[in-house]
């Protein structure tokens, strides 16, 4: 069994508000879980409107798949417009862990 995680470092565009900060997180958060079936959380910078940390977990039989899942959830997160990637990292836990 394999257990990746990914933390990923995020800038908000024109945020003002915590509420508003929840507004874009939110949606995607939701289409991570949906899209590629992982555990997804804001994990970090809580007190902070324009930055956000988010984590992403997946758990496989093959660290193969666990890579492709999370390198495929940090280009969604790349991608999108509202956002600002500014760091990624991953983690990788195995069986001889």
């Amino acid at each position: 069994m394999f257990v990746g995680a990914l933390e990923l470092d995020v800038l908000l565009g024109d945020v003002r508000s915590l509420k508003q900060k929840r507004s874009v997180v939110r949606p995607v958060l939701a289409e991570l879980r949906r899209k590629f079936e992982v555990a997804v959380a804001e994990a970090g910078h809580l007190d902070l409107y324009r930055r956000a940390l988010l984590g992403v977990c997946c758990v496989a039989a093959d660290s193969g798949h666990v890579t492709e899942v999370l390198d495929r959830c940090e280009r969604l997160v790349a991608a999108r417009p509202e956002l600002e990637l500014l760091s990624a990292r991953h983690r990788m836990l195995g069986p001889e862990d």
